[in-house]
């Protein structure tokens, strides 16, 4: 089928400048330098535009011409709806666009999966630099940042990395303030639940081979100051229970608690990494009908608005902040060579999930 010869082309750079009788220049840069025209013969040219239906200069060309893509990456290695229902990442996200915002620049989200080492994704996105959001120092998507001839800021971990920006927070020390505060309230029998500490699934109890050469730091430090905290304390870390999740959601927090309870009843403290997690803590001690403090301590790590809400004693790190931080570290780079280690302060929060440790050592039977 042939198409009608009364259907009118797109107009073209070239025919729109024909059409005003000004050069194609003139058209350009009332696109992309619009302070080089004078308002009234702007206004002109993109009224002419939209009435004969010329779309704007071709951003694919523009890219390959200036060699900017006019964005930000940020690898994710989640699910991309992660970014979304994750507080933590919520916070961080909103931080990074903000600072994009301000300078004028896109933003691109390069979710991949921990599980799988296909890079692709990496290699193909249009981007000027790389934000990469808290991974394993193992991970092969990283690896891939890396080779790219782009600057690259890491948000978390993993640290260490020579020639490569990093923002993170610090969370040994706000760790080990939450241990003291357990420990000053008489807590002794305390159990762990924990964040990833490998790239490959596993949902269980966590030795202490698996703890020390975790390939996730944050995970390393928040436990390494408790660890802290309880051996200044004359706990022996040895006895201290862990429990691992893969995944990072409430529902995972609630079968962690439930796991480590059954199997260590003795516990009045349960000490999660992350508020997520608490927070499926708190609801399986409330659908098992564990007094929260009287019974149970429950602590988190983040200070999210729904830790807030719920009242969870916690470490509050300014996730916002470090989003915006990692952003203006990629955006404001200039011509800087030596990379910056920024570390942003923790604070902790006491709220109403913490209490005395109970004077019964086995409390409660059935869990």
């Amino acid at each position: 089928m042939t198409g009608s010869p009364h259907v009118r082309r797109p107009a073209t750079l070239a025919s729109l400048a024909a059409e005003l009788g000004v050069s194609r220049t003139t058209v350009s840069n009332a696109y992309n330098r619009p302070d080089q025209l004078s308002a009234p013969l702007r206004e002109k040219v993109l009224e002419a535009a939209r009435r004969l239906g010329y779309p704007g200069p071709d951003p694919v060309a523009r890219s390959l011409r200036t060699r900017r893509a006019g964005a930000v990456g940020l690898l994710l290695t989640e699910a991309l709806s992660y970014a979304f229902r994750d507080p933590v990442a919520t916070g961080f996200l909103e931080g990074l666009a903000l600072a994009c915002e301000q300078a004028g620049q896109g933003l691109l989200l390069v979710p991949v999966s921990p599980e799988h080492a296909d890079v692709a994704a990496v290699h193909q996105a249009g981007v000027d630099g790389f934000v990469v959001y808290s991974v394993s120092e193992d991970d092969p998507h990283f690896r891939a940042v890396l080779e790219r001839p782009v600057p690259t800021v890491v948000c978390d971990q993993p640290v260490g990395v020579e020639g490569v920006d990093r923002v993170g927070v610090a969370d040994r020390e706000g760790m080990r303030a939450l241990g003291a505060h357990l420990t000053g309230l008489g807590h002794r029998k305390i159990g762990v639940l924990c964040m990833r500490l490998g790239s490959q699934r596993h949902d269980g109890p966590a030795n202490l081979a698996r703890q020390e050469n975790t390939s996730y730091p944050v995970q390393r430090e928040r436990i390494g100051g408790l660890r802290d905290a309880l051996t200044e304390a004359g706990v022996d870390w040895s006895g201290v229970p862990v429990v691992e999740r893969f995944e990072h959601s409430p529902e995972a927090g609630a079968s962690a608690a439930r796991e480590l309870l059954a199997s260590h009843s003795d516990v009045t403290a349960l000490v999660c990494t992350s508020d997520v997690l608490a927070i499926g803590a708190l609801q399986h001690a409330a659908e098992a009908g564990i007094a929260v403090p009287e019974r149970l301590t429950v602590t988190g790590f983040d200070g999210v608005p729904e830790a807030e809400r719920v009242g969870l004693t916690t470490v509050r790190q300014p996730v916002r902040r470090k989003g915006q931080v990692a952003g203006e570290l990629l955006l404001q780079r200039g011509e800087r060579n030596r990379p910056k280690q920024v570390v942003l302060p923790t604070e902790l929060v006491v709220g109403s999930t913490s209490g005395p440790a109970t004077q019964t050592e086995k409390f409660f039977s059935g869990w």
